[in-house]
Parts: structure tokens; C-alpha cells; sequence
């Protein structure tokens, strides 16, 4: 998607150890348009596979697969980070290694809202490790529902995330592939 990463490059900032800060436009402020042509992109990619729900964590992958549930016609489900005390005792709950926070993390999702007659897809800002996607994967399984695809807007290929993830056998889709973030660079796939 060439406007994402014409963004990175103008607004990105290489904050070094792997992370890169695109709090303007993705992370923390939302670029409404740049993330509803993102969706839009990726439910063109994965619409065929007949996903019933779109799943991601909480916050920062909301953005994204809110976008994409709304060009599929489907709901978007989100794994809370803290459970409230509305949701019931028997929620999904799975652990997953934060980068950016630098500590686990847990990710809870309700039994209400995903169940085994699910065809589910998830989508995060960020294909990294893959250790928070392959969090939500586990969820997913607990349920007992169906698997659809995973799909990133920013993947970056260097942390292995699609290597880790790939035995699923889904398919597997970024938007903008970095393939190193060495000596403060940003270096994309052609």
C-alpha cells in the first residue's frame, strides 16, 4: 500500500531495538481515512475466505480490524487486556510478550462472542514476533472455531513473526513489509 508507506516514511521514527513509532497516523492518533483504506485492502485479500468474525487486541489493532470488519459485513471481537467484571468467569484468556510495554500481557475474550460455528480472521497493527498474534490463534482454538487468515498492516519481516505463524497454514497478508530497522533505518521489500 504505497500512501502507508509513504506515511512511514514521513512520519515514522525508528525508536531502535525493532520498534517503530507510528503514533501519528496508526497508533495513538488514528488516521480515520488511511486506516478505512487499509481495512478495505485487506478484506479484498482475505474476502474470499468467509470469515464470520474479525479478531485483534486491544488497542492498537482495533483501528485496523474495525476497518476491515466493516468492508466484510462482519463484527470485529477484541481481546481485553484486563478483564472487566462483566465478562464471565469462563473467558478465553491467553498470555502474550508485549515489545512495546516490555512485559506480558493477557488477552481475554469472552465465550459470548466466538464460538465453534466461527470462521475467524485476525488483524493487528503490527506482524512482529508474531507472539500476540499466535496469542489470539490459541483463543481462536480454545473456542473451537475456524481460522481464516492473519493479517498485518505493518509486518516486520526481520523479528520471524511469519516464519512462527506459518504452520497454520492460513494465509498470511501485510500491507507494507519492513525487512530492517538497522543503523536507525527503514528498510522496505520491494
Amino acid at each position: 500500500m504505497r500512501e502507508l508507506r509513504e506515511r512511514i516514511i514521513a512520519e515514522g521514527r525508528n525508536l531502535g531495538h525493532g520498534i517503530l513509532k507510528v503514533d501519528t497516523f496508526i497508533n495513538h492518533q488514528v488516521d480515520a481515512r488511511l486506516m478505512m483504506a487499509a481495512g478495505e485492502e485487506l478484506a479484498r485479500r482475505f474476502g474470499a475466505r468467509g470469515a464470520t468474525k474479525v479478531l485483534t487486541a486491544e488497542i492498537s489493532g482495533i483501528a485496523p480490524a474495525l476497518a476491515t470488519a466493516l468492508a466484510l459485513g462482519v463484527p470485529v471481537v477484541y481481546a481485553r487486556k484486563v478483564k472487566p467484571v462483566t465478562m464471565p468467569p469462563e473467558a478465553f484468556r491467553e498470555t502474550a510478550p508485549s515489545h512495546t510495554k516490555g512485559r506480558m500481557v493477557e488477552l481475554f475474550v469472552s465465550p459470548e462472542t466466538l464460538s465453534a460455528a466461527d470462521r475467524v480472521l485476525v488483524i493487528d497493527d503490527f506482524l512482529a514476533s508474531g507472539q500476540t498474534i499466535a496469542g489470539l490463534i490459541r483463543i481462536v482454538e480454545h473456542a473451537g472455531a475456524t481460522l481464516v487468515g492473519i493479517g498485518a498492516v505493518i509486518e516486520k519481516s526481520f523479528e520471524g513473526g511469519r516464519e512462527a505463524l506459518r504452520h497454520h497454514g492460513v494465509p498470511i497478508e501485510a500491507l507494507v513489509t519492513i525487512t530492517s530497522m538497522d543503523d536507525g533505518r527503514i528498510v522496505f521489500a520491494d
